[in-house]
């Protein structure tokens, strides 16, 4: 891969980004190049003489996308902090912040984690299979369950909290397409964001565990 990491940069993420996109649409199998070459602005032969295959490529975008997860990603989230929703709501903003700058890694990471589709080299298995480990870890290492009311299914309160959380963060993602994000004023998003955080924490908190 070495002639397309000679590229300059904002050739390269053009070319990653069309990939991205039409792997986290299509799936590996009903991808095309010829879309992805269009989308790029390049030459079908250009691809192919930066990758292989249409599998090099794919397996490109995984290790590329992996690397982005853990190190801008995995790396900045605080888990020192014991309250699974104000972890939760971290790592939301954290994300959020890598999504505005990596614009597709979340989705093509998302399509493959759900379809799986491609069995991996070993390499490439190995470290996601690290990724999963680390991301369990992220989420719920060193949570303090006692803030939980007694009358609730832990485990299940964690996934519906997870799920509300993601599915709101989802749903801003929408409303927040195709806007320059150094044009959009985030305290206002996030003061919602907040406010529905308070709702979960009164709902699944023991009385007067519900303050940030």
């Amino acid at each position: 891969m070495e002639k397309f990491e000679n590229l300059e940069m904002d050739k390269q993420q053009k070319i990653l980004e069309s990939a991205m996109k039409e792997f986290a649409e299509k799936g590996f199998e009903q991808a095309s190049t010829n879309r992805i070459v269009k989308e790029a602005g390049i030459g079908k032969g250009m691809l192919f003489y930066y990758f292989n295959s249409k599998r090099d490529l794919y397996e490109y975008l995984l290790a590329y996308c992996m690397d982005i997860v853990v190190n801008e990603y995995f790396q900045l989230v605080d888990t020192s902090e014991a309250d699974f929703i104000e972890r939760l709501r971290h790592t939301a903003e954290v994300k959020m912040e890598v999504q505005a700058k990596h614009k597709y890694v979340f989705n093509f990471m998302g399509t493959f984690m759900l379809k799986k589709e491609e069995d991996l080299p070993a390499h490439l298995q190995k470290r996601y299979e690290e990724l999963y480990r680390l991301g369990n870890a992220l989420l719920y290492e060193g949570i303090d369950t006692s803030l939980f009311r007694n009358d609730i299914d832990t485990e299940k309160a964690f996934k519906l909290i997870r799920w509300s959380i993601e599915g709101y963060q989802n749903e801003l993602l929408v409303r927040l397409e195709g806007q320059k994000m150094t044009e959009i004023d985030l305290d206002v998003y996030w003061q919602e964001f907040y406010e529905y955080l308070d709702i979960l924490k009164k709902s699944f908190y023991k009385e007067g565990e519900s303050g940030r």
